[in-house]
């Protein structure tokens, strides 16, 4: 029973990794697509059933190409995000969300020109994304490079405490009292470290691409 479910994990996996390296060989062949498709008397091209004029553009083949660069390099970077396992993964981020804004400024925005305004939203998406990978990068550096190991030093910290716990069982109630408020300090300051530090929060994007990738079978 379990190599059946290991070998149907395995074909799924191989047929999934299959589609991609079949959308990856594509790529250019996708991107020059608006060459060699066919164009009516008007100038509109059709892919499989669909009809699509100019949208503002020159002609259709203009327009044709702007979608193709940048759906292209979109696909691939949101495959690259999926499948990676290097730390900095997440600054990948930045240039899906160039290439997103970009498309969604040519179906959505008003005004006739593109490439224009989307860079002021990739700001916010900068913002959050540069200084989390430069903290992740800080925290590898300091514990490969310098030697120091946050987490160990953590765990001596949990250790003292203990200590002092121990210790209040044999002190006067005054001074009981004293160091169970310093631990109620301490635990408020460490709870607010644990839910704001680099390390959470790359758990639980790491938990959100884990979970894509489980469903995917990378």
């Amino acid at each position: 029973m379990v190599n059946k479910v290991k070998k149907r994990k395995a074909k799924k996996k191989i047929f999934l990794e299959s589609i991609l390296v079949f959308f990856i060989a594509v790529a250019p062949f996708i991107y020059k697509i608006y060459e060699f498709l066919p164009y009516d008397a008007d100038g509109n091209a059709s892919i499989l059933g669909l009809s699509f004029g100019n949208n503002g553009f020159p002609d259709t083949q203009t327009y044709l190409w702007f979608l193709t660069s940048k759906i292209v390099p979109l696909y691939l970077l949101i495959f690259w995000f999926l499948t990676s396992r290097d730390w900095w993964y997440h600054i990948i981020i930045i240039p899906i969300a160039m290439f997103a804004f970009q498309l969604f400024e040519v179906f959505f925005d008003s005004d006739s020109y593109v490439d224009t305004d989307n860079i002021w939203w990739l700001i916010p998406i900068c913002m959050i994304t540069i200084p989390f990978v430069y903290f992740i990068r800080i925290k590898l550096y300091d514990k490969h490079v310098h030697g120091i190991d946050l987490e160990a030093m953590d765990a001596e910290l949990q250790e003292l405490k203990q200590k002092d716990i121990h210790f209040s069982d044999t002190s006067n109630p005054q001074d009981d009292l004293d160091i169970n408020k310093e631990i109620d300090v301490k635990s408020i300051s460490e709870e607010l470290n644990t839910k704001f530090s680099t390390g959470n929060i790359e758990n639980n994007l790491k938990g959100i691409q884990d979970k894509v990738q489980n469903w995917l079978h990378f």
